[in-house]
């Protein structure tokens, strides 16, 4: 029983040596999403932190903030899509993970 618990601690030190290395590798990455053919670009990290925020001259109506709230709020939900891409792509890279996390990302959603 002895050498059948030493060595699944040794798989869990690894996946989490692993987990931890590619937490790491996923901070840097960078995605944009864009929303009314380029009107409007947003900028995530790999924290799912807003760098930067775009807006063409274009789309900015007094009459209509609506509409531009709305391109920001699609832009931004394009770029969090591409994020959980990634960060799903990431995940089967593990050996043992079967695919996934159980509903865990190293994004934390």
């Amino acid at each position: 029983m002895g050498s059948g618990f030493s060595k699944k601690k040794k798989q869990a030190k690894m996946l989490q040596e692993q987990f931890s290395k590619m937490q790491t590798e996923l901070k840097n990455v960078e995605v944009t999403g864009t929303a009314g053919n380029g009107l409007v670009s947003v900028t995530l990290n790999g924290d799912n932190e807003l760098t930067k925020i775009v807006i063409k001259p274009d789309c900015v109506d007094p009459e209509d903030v609506e509409g531009l709230q709305d391109l920001i709020k699609a832009a931004y939900k394009d770029a969090f899509e591409q994020l959980k891409d990634k960060s799903s792509k990431a995940v089967p890279g593990i050996p043992g993970m079967g695919g996934g996390l159980g509903g865990l990302s190293p994004f934390g959603f």
